[in-house]
């Protein structure tokens, strides 16, 4: 006779590890909710109309709906060009990024690196200590990239934080794989590109949108390094409608021209953060992954 299968017994939880988790995902939740709602009240308030946001503080749901603030925003060709600026930045500056990234990296993470250690030593002494910002825009002149768009990627084009992840996630993989490829007569160029960067896709999808978001919000280098307005990015064209409104906000003869400088200010928040927020979800899946696949070996 064949032997019946025994059936899984479970432990009965207990009292104290239920109000335990009940406290828990309350405790949870409304941290969740901290965190959620001023985005809410930043997009309500963006659509509220100007008597909503004098008589309330704090608004969630608009009463009446209006896009006076985008029509505003949107009013000139000037913010298009911003936002093509600021999208060719992002993505030019990302992948020289990534590519610089992973090429120091993937040198750093082999032990037969002469002078391996004293790099590494400098890449983490300048997270502690930088220059400064009146050296960075000297040297910046002195190699000719003012009011140039390479201004705003060279000077931050290797984030150390970023290299030091993405080295170990290389040192995290087995010498083998590098070991066999080298027997059947790949360079290191090969290695990298044909084995360690397929295999590093989930560090490379979190740091890209570290680099993305760094490189989208890019204010001081601009201000600093662009002097024709015509090459500004969409954050510092934004910055520039939002001191126009509130310089005119009291000014009765353009109250029916430009909307309270509160609502702009609002959608001004949305229209900067918006792109990012798309782009997050298509990465969220390898975000902690990469992150922690780094993280793991120092």
């Amino acid at each position: 006779m064949a032997a019946t299968a025994k059936k899984p017994t479970y432990k009965k939880e207990s009292l104290g590890s239920r109000i335990f988790n009940i406290v828990n995902y309350t405790l949870l939740a409304l941290i969740a909710l901290a965190c959620l709602l001023p985005f809410i009240n930043v997009l309500a308030s963006s659509f509220a109309s100007t008597q909503e946001l004098v008589e309330k503080k704090f608004v969630l749901f608009p009463t009446t709906f209006s896009l006076d603030a985008y029509k505003y925003i949107f009013s000139t060709s000037t913010i298009f060009q911003g936002l093509a600026v600021s999208i060719g930045t992002t993505i030019v500056g990302t992948a020289v990024s990534m590519l610089l990234t992973a090429l120091m990296a993937y040198g750093l993470s082999r032990k037969y690196l002469y002078g391996r250690s004293f790099i590494n030593f400098i890449v983490v002494f300048s997270m502690l200590f930088s220059g400064g910002m009146i050296p960075t825009f000297l040297i910046v002149k002195a190699v000719g990239l003012i009011d140039s768009y390479w201004s705003l990627i060279l000077p931050v084009a290797i984030n150390a934080f970023n290299l030091i992840i993405m080295r170990n996630f290389f040192q995290a993989l087995p010498d083998s794989l590098e070991e066999s490829a080298k027997i059947d007569g790949a360079n290191d160029f090969r290695i990298l590109g044909s084995i360690m960067l397929p295999l590093a896709l989930p560090s490379i999808a979190t740091l890209s949108l570290f680099y993305g978001v760094t490189y989208w919000n890019t204010y001081t280098n601009a201000i600093l390094y662009l002097t024709d307005s015509d090459k500004w990015p969409l954050q510092v064209l934004l910055r520039q409608i939002v001191i126009v409104s509130s310089g005119m906000e009291g000014d009765s003869s353009a109250v029916d021209i430009i909307p309270p400088a509160q609502t702009i200010k609002m959608a001004v928040i949305v229209v900067a953060t918006l792109p990012m927020l798309i782009a997050y979800p298509f990465v969220q899946k390898h975000f902690t992954k990469g992150a922690l696949l780094g993280a793991v070996k120092g």
